[in-house]
């Protein structure tokens, strides 16, 4: 699940799809619901194992929530790179 995420968002710039059960996604031992906080940047997480599977979304709603969103709409509309003003 995780290699078919990772090529369907590879090349966008603002996701990143993150390595599976990577020790470096939880530290602490926990995971860091604020680790995308000032960012434009969604990450997608796999955990799991053969029986279970956990997808986990972390992103800063006010960086890529919906100002975020307009920001890089209106700059696709506008024919600027997507990325203008807003953070990686």
């Amino acid at each position: 699940m995780r290699d078919l995420l990772a090529e369907f968002y590879a090349g966008e710039r603002f996701v990143r799809v993150m390595p599976f059960d990577d020790a470096s996604n939880a530290p602490t031992g926990y995971f860091d619901p604020l680790g995308a906080n000032d960012t434009n940047r969604n990450d997608i997480f796999v955990f799991g194992n053969d029986a279970h599977v956990v997808l986990i979304s972390r992103l800063d709603n006010l960086g890529k929530g919906a100002s975020g969103a307009a920001v890089q709409n209106m700059n696709i509309m506008l024919g600027l790179d997507e990325g203008t003003a807003l953070a990686a």
